[in-house]
């Protein structure tokens, strides 16, 4: 297992504006930033599988902290600075991936946070607003499908054919920065189907999610890890504030946002236009940016004492 830098040695990430990379405390140190007020309500944010936080761009988190929110961006373990074991070698378990988010919000003193997942990271706010929700002020559940077993899941429509073979391809050479990003920058256009693909920007963001990890390959950890003990219970019965994002273009899990909408009690199903498998390009931000903020203007974000 191998430690992120001392903390005291990390300044603000170049060519960004939401201040020094802080690690939590603890036996698995997790790197995050935040920007904003801390008086403002926190809004966490919580990547997809093996993404680190350079996915959610820094542009989008200052629109959001523009706008009186708070924002919050971490490393899963296995990605950016955070802890990270070898390759195949994970240590802990899926629940501790999701659990790790509370770790987070821990550090920074905040009981209870808006929480906001993409793909994978929102399976993880299904089950902390399930399991835990003294801790989630609302839940926003972007480009994903059901954490839990539904009642028609096999009615659901399958993914396009042409992403059953994305990751059956041999992994770019560990040392190889540029296959690396390459590898990443080819996923995403996938990802995207017929939703809108900027090659510049993406690149830019897989660029600086490879240079900036303790190891670009270690997130296939997230694959490899063993479940831990399951989250109990159904989307019926989810009680939090829900508001599902869900891309037109979505290759993965197409139309599966309204099926997952239906099912949580009083959830708002949001469609974005020419968007697919992704974080919501800028293109979108005029109708997504209003629906996040109106979203999460509930009532102020509990704080414990430092």
């Amino acid at each position: 297992m191998t430690r992120p830098p001392d903390p005291s040695s990390v300044g603000p990430a170049d060519g960004e504006a939401l201040g020094p990379e802080l690690f939590t405390d603890g036996a698995a140190p997790l790197c995050y930033q935040a920007v904003g007020d801390p008086a403002d309500p926190t809004i966490l944010l919580l990547g997809g599988v093996a993404s680190s936080m350079d996915w959610w761009p820094a542009d989008l988190c200052a629109a959001l902290a523009a706008g009186g929110r708070r924002v919050v961006r971490y490393d899963h373990r296995d990605t950016g600075r955070s802890v990270t074991c070898p390759p195949g070698a994970p240590d802990y378990t899926s629940r501790d991936l999701t659990e790790d988010a509370l770790r987070v919000l821990d550090d920074l003193g905040v009981v209870r946070a808006h929480l906001v997942g993409l793909s994978a990271g929102a399976a993880m706010v299904q089950e902390l607003a399930l399991e835990r929700p003294d801790r989630v002020a609302s839940a926003t559940l972007m480009s994903t499908t059901r954490a839990f077993a539904g009642p028609d899941d096999a009615a659901l429509p399958p993914s396009a054919p042409e992403l059953a073979c994305l990751w059956d391809g041999p992994s770019p050479d560990p040392g190889d920065a540029d296959a690396l990003i390459e590898a990443v920058v080819a996923d995403d256009r996938a990802l995207t189907g017929r939703g809108d693909f900027d090659e510049s920007r993406t690149r830019a963001l897989a660029t600086r999610a490879v240079e900036r990890s303790i190891d670009a390959t270690a997130g296939t950890n997230h694959f490899a890890a063993d479940p831990g003990a399951p989250f109990e219970g159904t989307l019926t019965d989810l009680t939090v504030p829900t508001l599902v994002v869900h891309g037109r273009e979505d290759p993965l899990f197409p139309g599966h946002g309204a099926a997952l909408a239906a099912e949580i009690p009083g959830a708002r199903l949001l469609v974005l236009d020419g968007v697919g498998h992704q974080v919501a390009p800028p293109s979108s931000w005029d109708v997504l940016l209003p629906a996040l903020l109106e979203h999460t203007s509930g009532p102020t974000v509990e704080r414990a004492p430092r």
